[in-house]
């Protein structure tokens, strides 16, 4: 009997690797270039820094990106540098490596003093007024006709994608609750449909992470640390992979179910 469980669990954990190796991820640091994104001034500092977004989200990114390329996966960045990179680059990027999961990852700022907490998005409609507030933001490039041609295409995407999109974005939140929210008392904003062009421009199952607010100086802080960026990533990675596992139980028990 511990022979025949010893063999099943190997047989699972290498039914896992190959699910892993067969899929290709591609993380979206975002912003870049002459596109900083949201931004804030260092207290306490002569002269004082500009502290950008899109730095921050550049070292979190890599970091999800080496944890995933040690865990077997083929994986890509949209950009590994300071570079300017438009949504139709990413869309295209995309494309290119044949991504079957895109992770999109931002700072969120805000108006309103002390806000605090991270978010997770996938793609789908509503009409929150808050979460308006941020497409606006991340939506940047969109404008004029554009604007429309883009709304077109959400609108088809959001039919393809959102099944698969809102389970990952489900995922990647519960860990990151579970973890990193409840290591550094880090209120979760929750799991929220969201109309970003990043996202549907990809075409494929996707989520937009908001890591914390770049506003706010104790989320600043910490968002700059290492330690809070390599568990961040961590729990990022144990998202996607619980979805993948998912993913891959259901897949093999309908291709069952089929075959009786």
């Amino acid at each position: 009997m511990a022979y025949f469980k010893s063999t099943l669990l190997l047989f699972s954990f290498f039914l896992f690797l190959a699910d892993a190796s067969a899929l290709t991820i591609l993380i979206d640091p975002g912003h870049g270039g002459e596109e900083d994104g949201a931004v804030a001034t260092t207290q306490g500092e002569t002269p004082p820094r500009v502290i950008k977004e899109k730095d921050i989200a550049l070292d979190i990114s890599k970091k999800i990106h080496e944890l995933l390329r040690q865990k077997n996966y083929s994986v890509y960045l949209t950009r590994s540098i300071d570079r300017t990179v438009t949504l139709q680059e990413r869309a295209a990027i995309a494309e290119k490596t044949k991504a079957d999961l895109f992770i999109s990852v931002h700072i969120n700022s805000s108006p309103e003093a002390g806000a605090v907490g991270f978010e997770t998005y996938y793609l789908d409609n509503h009409d929150d007024v808050a979460i308006k507030k941020v497409e606006k933001t991340e939506n940047i490039q969109g404008d004029g006709e554009n604007v429309v041609v883009q709304q077109i295409l959400v609108d088809l995407v959001v039919q393809q994608t959102v099944s698969t999109s809102k389970p990952l974005a489900e995922s990647i939140h519960s860990e990151l609750k579970s973890r990193t929210g409840r290591k550094y008392k880090i209120p979760s904003r929750g799991v929220k449909p969201g109309l970003f062009y990043v996202l549907a421009l990809s075409k494929r199952p996707g989520v937009l992470l908001e890591v914390g607010f770049i506003s706010t100086y104790k989320e600043r802080v910490r968002m700059m640390t290492p330690k809070f960026q390599d568990d961040y990533a961590a729990d990022v990675v144990r998202g996607i992979e619980a979805y993948v596992k998912k993913r891959s139980a259901k897949t093999r028990y309908d291709k069952y179910n089929k075959a009786k």
